[in-house]
């Protein structure tokens, strides 16, 4: 391997282990236990989703709809446990709630060929305006104690929300790297027609990575109605790209068929940290939109350049030749 491709595929984590240095050197308490569990906490609505958001991207397509159904899968949980009383019902019809957004999406994308920018920009907008009906525009408190302890509570020292976090790095890194399916989601992303042609259920299994995806981003939202103790229609608006920034930022291709959940989990952190250096530099919000903007811009240059070594230059058009100006 040559030192510019080893640096290619180390870059995220040299970019990681520049930020952290830089961090604990200008940052005061950035490396305090309590300051860095609370960034491993702040990760996981990302972290969750952005394990599937890399099999999204994989296959060459987005999903802008995500922050939308982490509220809608929130509000119909805490509807559903105030109506009912029931723990369970609740948590299965955010669940249900969130994979039927994510087949949804699937079947239009893949079953009607339609862009998935489009479609997911579309059902972000619906989603947001269900849970909005759904809640009566207002936030919708949880009846139950019990629930709470899915947001602040902890096994073996360590908080519910990093578990289900970690669990979904795990279980969507295997499906990446170890099955067929994760195979195929990346055949698809290399060469679609290509994959067609070899046999690969093309539309079957882009339905089912979008609803992995609104499964995931459903789980998401019921972690984050327990820790909030509530479902709130007006949660995680802009979720969406902190998610794909994260995805590009560790290294999976916006071009598809490149993905990797270690690049993803180096991704997720760069975007955690940054965040809470900010937070602890009281640095203002509007600067932050600022930041995390320019964050993504950097992210998809960096996704340019590795696919295609440099970048395009811009160059002038030749003058035309004095005969041919004169046989015009």
């Amino acid at each position: 391997m040559t030192a510019s491709r080893l640096f290619q595929r180390s870059g995220p984590l040299i970019l990681l282990a520049v930020l952290l240095v830089l961090l604990s050197l200008f940052v005061p308490d950035f490396l305090g236990l309590r300051n860095l569990r609370g960034l491993m906490l702040s990760v996981t609505l990302v972290g969750t989703i952005a394990a599937t958001m890399m099999l999204v991207l994989a296959m060459r397509e987005v999903d802008l709809s995500v922050g939308s159904t982490v509220a809608l899968a929130g509000v119909l949980t805490a509807v559903v446990i105030g109506a009912t009383g029931s723990v369970a019902l609740g948590v299965l019809a955010g669940l249900a709630g969130g994979t039927l957004v994510g087949l949804f999406n699937g079947v239009v994308i893949a079953g009607l060929k339609v862009n998935s920018l489009i479609v997911t920009l579309a059902t972000m907008e619906m989603v947001r305006g269900l849970a909005f009906l759904v809640s009566g525009g207002e936030s919708v408190a949880i009846p139950a104690e019990a629930f709470y302890a899915l947001g602040s509570g902890s096994f073996l020292g360590i908080n519910w929300p990093i578990w289900v976090m970690l669990l979904s790095f795990v279980v969507f890194g295997l499906v990446v790297n170890r099955t067929v399916f994760g195979r195929n989601i990346l055949a698809i992303g290399g060469n679609p027609e290509a994959a067609r042609l070899a046999g690969v259920p093309v539309t079957r299994v882009r339905v089912m990575v979008f609803a992995l995806q609104g499964l995931a981003a459903a789980v998401a939202g019921i972690v984050l109605a327990a820790r909030i103790t509530s479902g709130q229609p007006n949660t995680s608006m802009g979720l969406e790209l902190a998610v794909i920034s994260a995805c590009v930022l560790g290294g999976v291709s916006l071009s598809g068929g490149v993905a990797t959940i270690g690049g993803v989990i180096v991704g997720v952190l760069i975007m955690g940290a940054a965040q809470n250096a900010l937070n602890l530099l009281n640095v203002p919000t509007f600067y932050q939109y600022l930041v995390r903007g320019g964050i993504l811009l950097v992210a998809v240059i960096a996704d340019r350049l590795r696919q295609g070594g440099r970048l395009p230059t811009f160059r002038r058009r030749p003058a035309a030749a004095p005969n041919e100006t004169s046989h015009a």
